[in-house]
């Protein structure tokens, strides 16, 4: 009775050794979810710092006004009342 009651729980181990090792949910699965999750962590590390830049730019832009005269004045070519617009053809290449 003993011999069979030792058997038992031998296979018993084994069959939860197997589970933990090879088995659905194991260390094996487990290593593939965490590599895969690296490779996301490294993949999002540019968007997070892109995000970042933008959200303060919008912050910049929401508070001050000098970046919205900055704005204004790189993307549509915008000038003060009180300064001249000098354009030479060829400068900014």
């Amino acid at each position: 009775m003993r011999q069979w009651l030792v058997l038992g729980l031998c296979a018993l181990l084994a069959l939860l050794q197997y589970k933990l090792w090879l088995g659905r949910g194991g260390v094996q699965e487990w290593r593939q979810v965490q590599s895969r999750v690296d490779a996301q962590e490294a993949a999002n590390a540019p968007l997070r710092e892109r995000n970042a830049r933008l959200a303060a730019e919008v912050k910049d832009l929401k508070t001050g006004l000098a970046a919205v005269e900055e704005r204004a004045r790189s993307d549509m070519g915008m000038v003060r009342a009180d300064e001249q617009f000098f354009w030479v053809p060829g400068a900014g290449q």
